[in-house]
Order: structure tokens, then C-alpha cells, then sequence
């Protein structure tokens, strides 16, 4: 397709030209980009900066490693069953998907650089994995075909990481309640995490999975005594 088509049918324009980048960026913030050229775009970003998006998130996974009492805790405990999550098996890569990580139980824990903005996103990402890959040690989590088992594990690691704590919702996400804002975060998020699942049917299905292991799940704060975060 022709650039001139192509910027009529999208709004994008391949190119690696510091104008031509500026016209990708000016149409997208003044909505003249759909949603087909917004992903474009992104996956463009995301490819020129691939190297610096890396080496950012391999230098805050080394600080938290050795800094963040969380992700110390996490590991010190994944230790005892065995198991060692570290910089060699953390892996730092450009995702094509939304996600901010991963956690594989024969590959480790990806970091999706390119969806992670500031230390604390890796660390929040990083300790929801850990508590991922300590599920995996300790109550040998069923991951394919058991949508209960992945929706107690999603719970747990919504819960314990972190990423469901106010200010969290607040700045990063636009959730302004005052009230059961915690506990809404974590329904959400898990239901979103067990969705995406190839035997999951649906949202609604996902929804009525994590209600139904909720009351064993939520209040399960192992290793942690209680909500650390």
C-alpha cells in the first residue's frame, strides 16, 4: 500500500524519520490514528527502543533483586521449596502483547520492558510473578486445563504484590473508589488473567471461577504472614 493510502486508511506512516515520528505522534494524541495505526506505532516504538527498554528493565530487576524487601522475601521462600528465581531466569524482552510479564514454569519469569514505565512497575510485576512461581513449588499448580487453580493463583498474586493497593489504582489506572477498591482490584485482574486462558469460554466465565475459590483464596497470604503491600 502506498504511504499516502496508508496514512488515509490508519493514520500511520512507516518510517524511521525524526518528522515522520512526530506525524505518527501528533495524530495518535489528536485521535486521528485508529486503532490499527495506534498498534503500528506502538510495535515501531517499541522495536527502535528495544535495546534501552531492556537494559532499563535488566537494571531495575538487578536493584530490586538485591534491594526491594519484597522480592527478597519472595525469593528467600521460593528458596525453601527448592526452587531459585534470579537474574539468570528473569528475563527482561519486547512483548507484542499488553501484558507486563509472565511466569513459565520451565522458562521463569518474563518481563515485558516495553509495558514497564518506572521501578516500581517491575517490582509490583516481579513480585506477582514470584508469588506465581512459588504457587508452582508449594501447591503444584495445575496450569493447563484447571481454570480454579489459575484463577487462586491470580487472586493470590493480586493480592500479595501489591499492584492492588490505592495509590497503585489511583495514578495508574483511574479507579477513584474509596471503598472495597482492594478487593475489586483483585476480582478484576483476576478475572482479566483467567479470561485470556485458551480453556476459559468467556469473561463471564472467568468472573464466576474467581468467585467460586475467592473465599479460600483471598485470605490465603502465604509465605506472608498478612497483606505485606
Amino acid at each position: 500500500m502506498p504511504e499516502d493510502e496508508e496514512q488515509q486508511s490508519t493514520g500511520y506512516v512507516p518510517g524511521a524519520g525524526l518528522w515522520t515520528r512526530y506525524g505518527n505522534y501528533f495524530r495518535l494524541a489528536s485521535g486521528r490514528m485508529t486503532e490499527e495505526g495506534a498498534q503500528q506505532w506502538k510495535l515501531d516504538r517499541d522495536e527502535r527502543n528495544k535495546e534501552s527498554d531492556c537494559a532499563r528493565c535488566e537494571k531495575h530487576r538487578d536493584y530490586l533483586l538485591r534491594y526491594s524487601p519484597i522480592i527478597r522475601f519472595m525469593r528467600q521462600n521460593i528458596n525453601k521449596l527448592g526452587g531459585d528465581v534470579h537474574s539468570e531466569n528473569i528475563r527482561c524482552r519486547t512483548c507484542t502483547h499488553p501484558s507486563k510479564g509472565g511466569f513459565d514454569k520451565d522458562y521463569g519469569v518474563q518481563l515485558c520492558a516495553n509495558n514497564l514505565r518506572h521501578q516500581g512497575d517491575v517490582e509490583d510485576t516481579l513480585a506477582h510473578e514470584m508469588v506465581h512461581a512459588y504457587d508452582h513449588l508449594r501447591f503444584q499448580v495445575q496450569w493447563e486445563g484447571n481454570l480454579r487453580h489459575a484463577a487462586c493463583t491470580e487472586i493470590r498474586a493480586s493480592t500479595l504484590s501489591g499492584e492492588c493497593r490505592w495509590l497503585r489504582e489511583f495514578w495508574d489506572r483511574g479507579q477513584w473508589k474509596f471503598t472495597q477498591q482492594f478487593q475489586e482490584c483483585i476480582r478484576r485482574r483476576a478475572a482479566l488473567s483467567v479470561a485470556k486462558r485458551p480453556e476459559c469460554k468467556d469473561d463471564v466465565q472467568a468472573l464466576k471461577v474467581v468467585n467460586e475459590v475467592w473465599d479460600s483464596c483471598f485470605p490465603d497470604t502465604r509465605p506472608f504472614d498478612e497483606v505485606y503491600r
